[in-house]
């Protein structure tokens, strides 16, 4: 079997799903989405998950050429088997699982970080990031957007990185729109987007303002495709799956993490002195917390 149909079958799909009828859109976001689990699942467990029949999976293999769903689905399949990487399970997951309920699911929570972390880490493309931290050091102003849970990933990014990137503005600010934010944003700039599903209303206007107005978007988010009338310069994918009803953001942080890293190693020199700069002014501040000495 050829080794490459797997990438060209989710390159066709990234192609066609904004011309895609809404059921077969559906399916073939899901497939983006979730390679590894349609190459696992049986049909009506991946019909399912997706929220759609399984003559709806029928239809969109049939619509990309292939004799049936099975045929689309086998080198998906073929990729796991190739290519599966098993996170070794550490002795004291298993002590938790055993010792109670409580221990079951924190050893289940545990799994899961660990899990969203290293599937993050590991599709994490030396070269896009390169594109990236090129990108965010070269543009006159970077604006940096999310909105409800999210934003403490923003916040987080925003409050570290602009010790390597002067240039960081968090948006919005003091209640406002991040709409209203851009208002005047050049081409040039830079906007950099995180959105998890089910994604923001606020984020993606924030978004479609800044392809029209000539600006490069940078998404981080748990899909290539988050709406279908804009796409981003790069996308940076974080797992979010979680045993909770809400996403776990344990991989989305690695992933913050891991780009505020390149940032201050490309920054050399001067993200050093701006970092000491800015420790030196908090420690004139008493800006932490010390134990006094008792007289």
């Amino acid at each position: 079997m050829d080794p490459t149909l797997r990438s060209r079958i989710l390159a066709t799909l990234k192609d066609q799903i904004p011309d895609l009828p809404k059921g077969l859109r559906t399916v073939a976001k899901y497939v983006v989405d979730h390679p590894s689990d349609f190459g696992l699942d049986p049909i009506r467990q991946t019909a399912k998950k997706a929220g759609v029949s399984t003559y709806t999976l029928v239809r969109l293999a049939e619509r990309l050429g292939f004799g049936g769903y099975d045929e689309m689905r086998e080198p998906f399949r073929q990729a796991l088997v190739s290519a599966a990487a098993v996170m070794e399970k550490p002795a004291w997951i298993d002590r938790l699982r055993e010792a109670d309920e409580v221990g079951r699911i924190q050893a289940e929570a545990a799994l899961n970080s660990m899990s969203i972390v290293q599937r993050t880490l590991e599709q994490q493309d030396a070269a896009q990031m390169a594109r990236v931290v090129a990108m965010l050091l070269a543009a006159p102003t970077v604006y940096l957007t999310a909105v409800r849970a999210t934003y403490a990933l923003a916040y987080y990014l925003h409050y570290v990185g602009r010790m390597a990137l002067p240039s960081l503005q968090l948006i919005p600010r003091h209640m406002n729109s991040p709409v209203d934010e851009l208002h005047d944003a050049q081409p040039g700039d830079v906007v950099i987007a995180l959105t998890f599903t089910p994604y923001s209303r606020e984020t993606i206007e924030a978004c479609k303002l800044a392809r029209r107005k000539g600006v490069k978007l940078i998404m981080i988010s748990d899909s290539e495709i988050v709406a279908p009338d804009f796409s981003a310069d790069e996308t940076m994918i974080a797992s979010v799956l979680s045993p909770h009803y809400f996403s776990c953001y344990a991989g989305a942080m690695a992933l913050v993490e891991a780009l505020i890293t390149q940032l201050v190693a490309a920054r050399g020199d001067p993200a050093r002195q701006r970092i000491a700069s800015y420790e030196a002014i908090r420690a004139e501040s008493h800006a932490y917390w010390s134990a006094q000495k008792k007289r």
